[in-house]
């Protein structure tokens, strides 16, 4: 009877022991939703331009390595042409989650980290004030830099123009040199302004180029540099006096309307067709994808 009383409390014993082991700390949270293993880390990315090429090089990913741009924390701005590329991307399963006025881009954890939002609606600016523009990002991105690890700025069509480019350019340089000394880690994305179809000197497709080729010769060896032009201009196939405009097959028409923009209605226009923008923005993906991987 003693030996079995002594066996009895060696064994309560080792399951008291056992249980304490196994059991998770009370004082620690558990999250029920943990992020996806290996998704969120940073590498040393891969500075260059992404053109046409970006989009083959999208769909050759495997499903891990396209997860991987969910669990970084980017911040996109834009306005109309940037809502057709973030509709674009959530046709291809990479949705934006919604930034507003005061919003955190702190989602990458949860694999939402792709945070986008138009200047109207974060800073009141509207189309054509390009250096306003230039103010509520930096703002926004000071204001995430806990948080934050990719920088992706869009200028609109009317922000750029023959007699505002220079200024333009100077600016925007600032802007990322205070960024990046600021937040050190930051990585940026580039856009290249994007084309109407017009190539009236009025239009600004001139300029436009001006400060694509500029972004690409100031950026390329530190940052990634999405060439929308590229993409929209089937590489310059689409020009008329050595100016490049927007594709006909690339613009939102009667046959391939944009999702929120509808169809142009004028030639000083370039908005995105729903086909082609999903297309288009699998080459902006990849961009993201290299700032970060």
């Amino acid at each position: 009877m003693k030996k079995l009383l002594i066996f009895s409390v060696l064994t309560l014993v080792l399951a008291c022991t056992k249980s304490g082991e196994d059991a998770p700390n009370p004082g620690t949270p558990v999250n029920p939703n943990p992020p996806n293993p290996g998704t969120s880390t940073l590498g040393p990315g891969q500075p260059g331009v992404v053109g046409l090429a970006g989009v083959a090089a999208w769909d050759a990913l495997n499903a891990t390595e396209k997860a991987r741009v969910k669990g970084w924390n980017s911040l996109f701005l834009h306005q109309s042409v940037g809502q057709d590329l973030e509709e674009g991307c959530k046709a291809n399963g990479f949705p934006f989650e919604y930034y507003g006025k005061g919003d955190q881009t702190n989602g990458g954890a949860s694999g939402k980290g792709l945070h986008g939002g138009i200047f109207v609606d974060v800073g009141g600016i509207a189309n054509g004030n390009p250096s306003e523009k230039i103010r509520v990002f930096r703002e926004n991105a000071l204001a995430n830099k806990a948080t934050l690890n990719i920088a992706i700025f869009k200028f609109g069509y009317a922000d750029v123009q023959d007699d505002n480019y220079q200024q333009v350019q100077t600016e925007y340089k600032k802007m990322v040199d205070d960024l990046r000394a600021a937040i050190p880690a930051l990585r940026f994305v580039h856009l290249t302004p994007p084309l109407v179809y017009s190539t009236e000197a009025f239009a600004g497709n001139a300029a436009k180029q001006k400060v694509g080729a500029w972004m690409k010769d100031t950026f390329k060896s530190t940052d990634v540099i999405f060439d929308l032009q590229a993409l929209e201009s089937n590489d310059g196939a689409c020009q008329q006096a050595n100016v490049w405009r927007i594709c006909p097959e690339n613009r939102n028409s009667a046959s391939d309307p944009s999702d929120v923009n509808g169809i142009d209605s004028s030639d000083g226009q370039g908005h995105l067709g729903k086909k082609a923008v999903q297309r288009i923005s699998k080459a902006f993906l990849m961009s993201i994808y290299n700032a970060g991987k």
